[in-house]
C-alpha cells in the first residue's frame, strides 16, 4: 500500500511539482516508511516444475483423447522412453486388421502422434479386389478419422462410381495414419514408421490391383520415382498388380490430368473384367 501511495503522490507531483501536504499525511507517511524498512521481505515463491515436453522422436505412451463414434480412440503423447520408435522392429506377422488398428490409433513410433486429432487408418471393403493408396490424412481425414473425405476424397469417390464400383466396395488406406502438419508430405522417417502396418493391411485385404496416388506411395512402396514418367504403366508390389496415378488433389489443380486418370482407371476395370 506504501508503495502504491508513493506512486500516486509521485505522478500528481510530476504534474504539480508545488503539491503540499498536511502535518498529518506527513506524519501517516513517516511512520509507513519505518513499518515498510522493518517488515520482514517475503520469500520468493519456489520456481515452478517445468513442464514435460515431447520430444522429437515422440517417445511417448499414448493417452486417450476424444474420437469419433465407430473409431478407436487415438492418442496424444507423452514421455517414456520404453515405447516404440522408427529404428524398432515390429512384429505384425499374427495381427488382425482390428488389432492392427487398434495399435495404429495408439501409435507413437513417428513426431506425427504429437500433433493428431484422430488417426485415419482405412475404409472399405477388407476383402477388396481393388486397394487405392494416397499419402496421408489431411484436416477433414483427422478430424473424422477415415480417410480420403475431403475434397479430394470426394473426387475419388466420383472416379470409383464412373468405374461401376461403389466406394464400400474398395478398400482405401495411405502410407502414413496420422496428419502431416500443414498438410506437407511424409518425411522418410515417418513413411518408414508407418509403412509395416500399410504392408500387413495389404497382406490380409490381399487385393487383385492395388492403384497407388501420386509420388508419395510410389516412393515410399515401390521405391520408385518419376509419376508423370510411371503413371498409366503396371508395376508390380509383391507379386500384386500396381496401378500408379496422380492423386485426386492434383486434379483439382489440374483439371486436363482427369483424362489421364480416367485412361489409367480403364486399364484397371479391364484387368479386374469390369465392363464399361
Amino acid at each position: 500500500m506504501f508503495d502504491a501511495l508513493l506512486d500516486v503522490l509521485e505522478r500528481r507531483r510530476r504534474d504539480d511539482p508545488y503539491i503540499e501536504l498536511s502535518p498529518e499525511n506527513q506524519t501517516f507517511l513517516a511512520q509507513a516508511a519505518l513499518h515498510a524498512s522493518t517488515a520482514p521481505t517475503p520469500a520468493a515463491p519456489a520456481p515452478a516444475a517445468p513442464t514435460p515436453t515431447a520430444p522429437d522422436n515422440c517417445e511417448q505412451i499414448p493417452k486417450s483423447v476424444p474420437q469419433s463414434p465407430g473409431r478407436e480412440p487415438s492418442a496424444a503423447c507423452e514421455p517414456n522412453a520404453a515405447a516404440l520408435t522408427t529404428a524398432d522392429p515390429i512384429d505384425l506377422s499374427n495381427t488382425s486388421l482390428v488389432e492392427l488398428e487398434t495399435m495404429v490409433s495408439a501409435c507413437t513410433r513417428c513426431g506425427l502422434c504429437k500433433e493428431r486429432n484422430r488417426t485415419a487408418f482405412a475404409d472399405g471393403n477388407t476383402g477388396a479386389d481393388l486397394m487405392f493408396i494416397g499419402e496421408g490424412p489431411g484436416a477433414d481425414e483427422d478430424r473424422e478419422g477415415i480417410p480420403f473425405v475431403g475434397a479430394a476424397g470426394q473426387l475419388l469417390t466420383k472416379i470409383i462410381g464412373a468405374m461401376k464400383i461403389r466406394r464400400e466396395d474398395v478398400y482405401i488406406a495411405n502410407i502414413v495414419k496420422c496428419r502431416p502438419p500443414r498438410n506437407r508430405n511424409p518425411e522418410p522417417d515417418e513413411a518408414a514408421a508407418c509403412l509395416p502396418y500399410l504392408e500387413r493391411q495389404i497382406e490380409l485385404v490381399a487385393p487383385k490391383v492395388i492403384v497407388t496416388l501420386g509420388a508419395v506411395p510410389l516412393r515410399f512402396l515401390l521405391d520408385q520415382k518419376g509419376i508423370r514418367r510411371l503413371r498409366g504403366n503396371w508395376l508390380e508390389y509383391k507379386g500384386i498388380p500396381v496401378m500408379p496415378t496422380f492423386h485426386p488433389s492434383y486434379l483439382l489443380r489440374v483439371p486436363d490430368a482427369k483424362r489421364d486418370v480416367w485412361n489409367d482407371m480403364q486399364q484397371i476395370m479391364a484387368r479386374l473384367g469390369i465392363q464399361k
